[in-house]
């Protein structure tokens, strides 16, 4: 089973690409997602996070007020470490069970799409980091077309990560995410090609 990490910084179009390696048969597990189950109505997770931050964190539904989380811990360094270190546990077990299952399953290719995964220093658990880039004022137009943030907003989510170019330097593949849809395809079909081939290698070679 081929690992593959999928990375890019915001708005760089990571969850695109994740969507057209999931339609050329990867199987692919996506970090938000998993984020999204771990704090769901009834898990340790998110008791965790009202026993810190009290119930004021809850919905009508019960489910958890991502909106109201996220301005109290975004520009607390402090209190965003204490929310990642209740969070990030239950999304690397959730992480784990996936795998276990894509592995018994027999699935050739599978990538784990992780928005932090240089930040996280999680580059050694792949055999392949593909990472997704576009030019910065070209991400913080993005963000503030997509996502209805200010300006001020998006270049505080942007600051906030490990700059792109430290993480093209460390990738294996990159898919420039600049130009028209039919670019990133021929882009994301090259570097799928790439991935099977390194799946066929790490078959003919006999690793699990």
């Amino acid at each position: 089973m081929l690992l593959v990490g999928l990375t890019g910084n915001i708005a760089s179009g990571k969850s695109t690409v994740a969507t057209l390696f999931a339609a050329r048969g990867a199987t692919v597990i996506d970090a938000d997602e998993l984020a999204r189950r771990a704090v769901e109505p009834g898990s340790p997770a998110l008791a965790a996070i009202v026993e810190r931050w009290g119930v004021g964190l809850l919905l009508p539904n019960g489910a958890l007020d991502r909106a109201a989380l996220r301005a109290i811990v975004f520009n607390e360094p402090e209190q965003l470490e204490a929310l990642n270190g209740i969070v990030h546990p239950e999304v690397e077990r959730l992480r784990t069970l996936a795998l276990d299952e894509a592995r018994e399953r027999g699935d050739r290719i599978v990538v784990c799409d992780i928005p932090l995964l240089f930040e996280k220093k999680m580059v050694d658990d792949f055999d392949t980091v593909v990472l997704v880039d576009a030019p910065r004022p070209l991400r913080l137009e993005r963000v503030v077309g997509e996502r209805g943030l200010s300006a001020t907003e998006a270049m505080a989510m942007i600051a906030a990560q490990m700059p792109a170019e430290l993480k093209r330097a460390r990738a294996d593949l990159v898919i420039h995410n600049a130009g028209t849809r039919d670019d990133l395809l021929e882009q994301v079909n090259a570097v799928w090609t790439s991935l099977q081939a390194a799946a066929d290698a790490q078959e003919a070679a006999g690793v699990p």
